[in-house]
C-alpha cells in the first residue's frame, strides 16, 4: 500500500507552530502564563476552530507544562547566550521544539529542528536560523543519550 504523502500534514503543523509561537509571544512579552494567554487567544478565533489548533494548544500547554526544564536546556545549551538575551521570537522557537524534542515522540528531531529554523528564516533574524540550528543540535544530541 502506498504511503500518504505528508504534504498536507507539514503545513498544518506549520500553521499550527505559528500559532502556538503567536501565543507563547505574547505571553512572553506581557510576562503573563501562557495558558492564560491561549485562553483569550482561543476565544477571539473564529469558530470552527481550524483542524491544526488541537495540535498548536497542545503545544503551547506543553511548553507551559514543562518551562523550567526546557529554559535550563536551553540556557545550558545557548553557549554565550542567556534566555534574556536572546530574541523572543528565538527563544520561544527554541521552546516549541525542545518541547517536540523531548516530549512528541511522533515528532522526529530533524523535522522539529527543521521547523524552527524555517520559521526563524521566515520571521527572525537573519542570524536566528543558524543559532537555532546549534542549540537544537546539541540539545537533540543530549536528548538521544
Amino acid at each position: 500500500m502506498a504511503e500518504a504523502p505528508r504534504s498536507t500534514q507539514t503545513p498544518a503543523r506549520r500553521k499550527a507552530r505559528k500559532r502556538a509561537l503567536d501565543v507563547l509571544y505574547e505571553a512572553d512579552l506581557r510576562d503573563l502564563p501562557p495558558r492564560q494567554v491561549l485562553a483569550t487567544y482561543l476565544e477571539r478565533i473564529a469558530k470552527p476552530h481550524p483542524q491544526h489548533l488541537d495540535y498548536a494548544v497542545g503545544l503551547v500547554e506543553g511548553v507551559a507544562s514543562h518551562l523550567d526544564r526546557i529554559d535550563e536546556l536551553i540556557a545550558s545549551y545557548a553557549e554565550g547566550w542567556t534566555l534574556e538575551r536572546m530574541p523572543v521570537v528565538d527563544r520561544n522557537l527554541a521552546r516549541i521544539a525542545v518541547y517536540e524534542l523531548l516530549y512528541v515522540p511522533e515528532i522526529d528531531d530533524p523535522v522539529a529542528i527543521t521547523e524552527a529554523v524555517e520559521l526563524a528564516k521566515e520571521m527572525s533574524t537573519d542570524d536566528s536560523p543558524r543559532f537555532l540550528n546549534g542549540i537544537l543540535g546539541r540539545i537533540a544530541e543530549f536528548a538521544t543519550r
